[in-house]
């Protein structure tokens, strides 16, 4: 049996009909049947039912596809161990991150780390919290940045600091002036420019607008963060989004609220027991020295949250 067979039945069990399969790996529809129908002969038995208008897995089919899935997984982990390089002169990592870090901690950590390992590339995807979960369990990412809430006990969880959302706004908008946290009924009054329902700061929002019996007077959504700071900018619209975002928009004002949000734990994120690459493992290690004492220590000072909770955690 050859990797090439393996890589044919999921591509047909994925896309429920051979043509378009074929397509997906660029190989003809008869070669395709073919090496399908000598997989079928060496296993002894039907892996698909082809009597329908879409090709399905039999019970046959079922019982054998997810250990073939995880042993395409394992051969193709197998095969990045081959090529890792222990000096770290070439390499390769796989970085999934929730769409807010963007904003303040990406740059100076991939910054950082091109200037010491200029040989690594490094592949970066904006995902929901839940999207992160899928990507780490199915081995499309090496590690991710996002929160500690994860459902999947699959997924090993190091905490990394503490932040919390707050009130942001820019230009004339009269919160810039603001002397005093914003109490629930004060914000009620206030327009918003929030992320869509996607974003895991929106479902933080919410829950606060519903645990303060808040009616928010939401303005504008954008499924875009970049989109909702230039309209703050103008001084029209107040947001909610990290105090941590102060890192690296300082023309901004943020605005404790009274009472505030609860913080959350951003984490490293991992799928328990997957191959570490040498290079995912330094990436790691220079992320954790950037924010004890490097370029990213400040961020929890503008978090919202008291340094030493933030520091415990970690230990």
């Amino acid at each position: 049996m050859l990797l090439r067979h393996i890589r044919y039945l999921i591509a047909v069990a994925e896309q429920g009909n051979f043509t378009r399969a074929a397509e997906t790996l660029r190989v003809s529809q008869p070669a395709l049947s073919q090496q399908i129908r000598q997989l079928e002969d060496d296993l002894g038995g039907q892996l698909f039912d082809r009597s329908g208008r879409t090709v399905r897995l039999t019970d046959f089919g079922l019982a054998y596809v997810g250990y073939a899935r995880q042993a395409l997984l394992d051969l193709e982990a197998g095969q990045r161990a081959l090529h890792d390089v222990r000096d770290l002169s070439r390499g390769h990592v796989r970085l999934a991150i929730t769409p807010t870090f963007t904003e303040y901690l990406v740059a100076p950590l991939v910054g950082q780390f091109r200037a010491l390992h200029p040989g690594i590339s490094i592949e970066i995807a904006e995902l929901s919290l839940e999207a992160i979960e899928t990507a780490l369990g199915d081995d499309q990412v090496d590690l991710a940045i996002g929160f500690s809430d994860v459902r999947s006990d699959d997924i090993e969880v190091a905490p990394l600091f503490a932040e919390r959302l707050t009130l942001v706004a820019g230009g004339a908008h009269p919160l810039t002036r603001a002397s005093d946290a914003i109490v629930p009924a004060r914000l009620a009054e206030l327009d918003l420019a929030l992320l869509t329902s996607n974003f895991v700061a929106r479902g933080y929002a919410d829950e606060y607008f519903r645990l303060h019996r808040i009616k928010p007077r939401i303005a504008l959504q954008a499924n875009s963060i970049s989109a909702v700071l230039k309209i703050v900018r103008r001084g029209e619209i107040a947001t909610i989004l990290p105090g941590a975002m102060r890192h690296e928009h300082r023309d901004l004002s943020y605005v404790p609220l009274d009472p505030p949000f609860a913080p959350r734990t951003v984490a490293l994120l991992r799928r328990r027991g997957a191959y570490r690459t040498v290079a995912s493992v330094a990436f790691c290690a220079l992320l954790e020295d950037l924010l004890d004492t490097g370029e990213l220590a400040g961020v929890q000072a503008f978090a919202g949250v008291d340094g030493e909770e933030d520091r415990a955690q970690r230990r």
